[in-house]
């Protein structure tokens, strides 16, 4: 867990950099090899246009995953529990399960989890959909970063970002 000051510039940074450029959009993609917020930041980058775009397209969307691997691509990761409509707790289940495979063989370093999720920003009691971006780094990083949305004549149009710490579960130590 990151002490609350440097979560909250953690937090600003992203918003910042993200409001900037969520046009770029790369489903695989190489990163420079960096420090944990710039590493998830490319998936953020790589990933938030995929939710956007099945937003648009089906008005919802089941959870997916993207993660960088050790040599600095951000790649795609999907799970599907053989149901229709694969139900979101398992496939949740099985991205971290493919997300914790990747951290302990050293494959990953990084990774996001991208879901549909209701949720309420700082200061308000009401809850809005969201884009949560469940982000984990091997360097002791965790972060959840939402992206409220509107659907707006069939474009999805995302408010004013916010965070909270993540749970840190994927890259043990």
């Amino acid at each position: 867990m990151l002490p609350t000051t440097q979560f909250h510039w953690t937090a600003r940074l992203h918003a910042a950099t993200l409001a900037l450029s969520l046009l770029a959009a790369a489903t695989v993609h190489a990163a420079p090899i960096g420090d944990a917020e710039s590493d998830t930041e490319a998936i953020l980058l790589a990933m938030i246009p995929i939710g956007k775009q099945l937003l648009e397209k089906q008005g919802t969307f089941v959870p997916y995953g993207g993660a960088m691997t050790m040599d600095g691509k951000v790649v795609t990761v999907a799970g599907y529990s053989g149901t229709e409509p694969p139900p979101s707790q398992e496939i949740i289940d099985a991205l971290n399960f493919a997300f914790r495979t990747g951290a302990l063989t050293g494959k990953y370093k990084a990774t996001g989890l991208f879901s549909d999720v209701e949720a309420s920003p700082p200061g308000n009691k009401e809850k809005t959909r969201a884009i949560a971006a469940a982000l984990d780094h091997q360097d002791n990083y965790s972060v959840v970063i939402y992206f409220p949305y509107k659907i707006v004549a069939g474009k999805v149009q995302l408010d004013e970002v916010f965070a909270s710490p993540g749970e840190n579960k994927l890259f043990l130590k």
